[in-house]
């Protein structure tokens, strides 16, 4: 049987022909570069020029309307009904609606007393208020912590119930649809969520309450969130300025416009009659909240975002839990897309503008265009034509639309604008793990239901400040098991290459970013960012 070797799939009789396997890949480069590469490069460049020219539009309607709505707009005491909470001395305590808190917690050994401190610390009539820790924890250590911590509470005449379950079924939506389940729930009319790491100010319920008793067409008041620990890290300062234009534009844009936004999870109060009849929590995706947004909202029911109703809060420092949570909210609602795209569009109770914006500019172009348009733009489009200089991205394209739109993004955090180009390198980064999480919940992949809850540090790196040093071996596989994300080492490795080719042959000087972002891929790839917590 005659030998095949590489010397047989290009017949000698082709010009050029070189015996050496170099040689041969550049003749295979050339062979289907021009009928097969270059059409499909040009192509993917205009399916990314229409996806930035979306976002661009999507963030300069956003930023006249924030325009609009700060110089013209009422303000919501203006715009519905709201008098301020007053002790009736007929009434007594009988005049303030009774109110459920549920405080859901998983293993949140650091901050546990945070949330249930502040809980029992609110201005609400004692008898008039009912607080429930949904402790979902495994760690039987902690559950006994917080157990202790509730009874702490009640002994000083707080009503507060500390709630378990057999199972983790539903995760934190099953542990809320449980709360909801008691009797002494039945009484309640409105319910208050708050994480582990919330710490709302004691007059939250005095001026969020009064919006649900005097308006009821108003199912959700969403309060803003402000961070404890903005200033920890450089991995926090670059999750503030994502967060803070999602409050101060996306959420006051979409309550002032449509009376609809994405319910947050947490730092919210609902109407209890506005959850059932929307169907109550599910948890057919890893968005529990958003999904009961969106099935509210098409009920007809409005929501209300108060940016001057702040709650204190904690971003994860670790970039492994930050990595956890993006995939979850990336992933979470484009599962939700795919599951409710067509009772959107069918729904008889909402409008069709209300709906187009649902669909057109709440999920596609912020869900899912802006992650794959970052991603496959500048980290995959824009390096492979500076290989192929038969592909051209216009300038308007490649520069000048994505500065705009950056500087729009800017607009929730002035005070972080000095570190807009960093954000910029490392949105870059994050939107390859919110591409790959947006497909796996457009697709049902394996890890469409995977529910990681975000870790929350709170004092463990001070308690941890006297500990002794590790042993050298176990740090080493730590380090390789936690901290190498070879993923992000791979890009940085493509874009280098991509950016010395471009400075020796290239003629529109894209090494310069080239560079930059293959030097923060490789930063995230070795686990240099956000904050280091050592092994116990």
């Amino acid at each position: 049987m005659a030998e095949i070797s590489g010397n047989n799939f290009i017949p000698d009789s082709f010009q050029g022909y070189t015996p050496d396997i170099a040689g041969q890949i550049g003749l295979l480069w050339e062979l289907i570069k021009a009928p097969l590469i270059v059409p499909l490069l040009t192509l993917s460049v205009y399916i990314c020029l229409a996806m930035s020219i979306m976002v661009f539009m999507e963030r300069l309607y956003m930023g006249i309307v924030i325009i609009l709505v700060k110089l013209f707009w009422k303000k919501p005491e203006k715009r519905y009904k709201w008098e301020p909470m007053t002790d009736d001395i007929e009434m007594g305590n009988e005049a303030f609606p009774l109110v459920l808190v549920q405080i859901p917690m998983f293993n949140e050994k650091e901050v546990y007393k945070i949330s249930i401190g502040a809980a029992c610390n609110l201005s609400w009539p004692s008898d008039r208020l009912v607080i429930q820790v949904l402790d979902d924890s495994t760690d039987y250590t902690v559950k006994d912590m917080v157990e202790r911590e509730c009874l702490r509470w009640a002994s000083k005449g707080v009503n507060i119930t500390y709630q378990i379950r057999e199972s983790r079924g539903g995760y934190k939506a099953g542990a809320l649809k449980e709360g909801l389940k008691h009797d002494y729930v039945k009484e309640c009319e409105y319910v208050v969520i708050f994480d582990a790491d919330f710490r709302p100010e004691p007059d939250f319920l005095r001026r969020s309450v009064p919006f649900l008793i005097h308006n009821p067409d108003i199912a959700l008041v969403q309060a803003r969130w402000r961070f404890v620990n903005s200033n920890e890290c450089f991995l926090t300062r670059m999750q503030e300025m994502s967060l803070d234009y999602h409050f101060t534009v996306e959420q006051e844009v979409g309550s002032a416009t449509h009376a609809f936004f994405g319910f947050n999870g947490t730092g919210g109060i609902w109407r209890i009659k506005a959850i059932n009849e929307a169907g109550g929590w599910k948890d057919r995706t890893t968005v529990e909240d958003m999904d009961l947004a969106v099935r509210a909202g098409l009920k007809g029911w409005k929501f209300l975002y108060l940016g001057d109703l702040q709650v204190k809060s904690e971003l994860p420092s670790t970039f492994k839990a930050f990595r956890f949570q993006q995939h979850r909210w990336s992933c979470g609602p484009a599962n939700l897309f795919r599951k409710m795209g067509l009772d959107i569009a069918t729904n008889k109770k909402v409008t069709l503008y209300k709906k187009f914006y649902v669909i057109y500019s709440f999920f596609f172009v912020r869900k899912l265009i802006a992650h794959m348009f970052t991603f496959f733009f500048y980290c995959v489009v824009i390096p492979l034509t500076i290989l192929v200089p038969e592909v051209d991205v216009p300038k308007w394209g490649a520069i000048y639309i994505p500065c705009i739109i950056t500087m729009l993004n800017s607009v929730g955090t002035p005070r972080s604008f000095h570190l807009l180009f960093y954000w910029v390198l490392f949105e870059n980064v994050m939107s390859f793990h919110r591409t790959k999480a947006t497909f796996i919940g457009l697709f049902e992949a394996k890890r469409v239901n995977e529910w990681v809850v975000t870790e929350k540090l709170g004092d463990t790196l001070k308690n941890k400040s006297n500990n002794k040093a590790v042993p050298l071996r176990k740090s080493l596989a730590k380090l390789l098991g936690d901290r190498i994300n070879l993923h992000e080492l791979g890009f940085a490795a493509f874009l280098f290459v991509c950016g010395v080719y471009d400075f020796l042959y290239g003629k529109n000087n894209y090494f310069i970013y080239l560079f930059l972002q293959s030097i923060t891929f490789t930063i995230v790839g070795f686990g240099y960012i956000g904050t280091i917590v050592p092994s116990s």
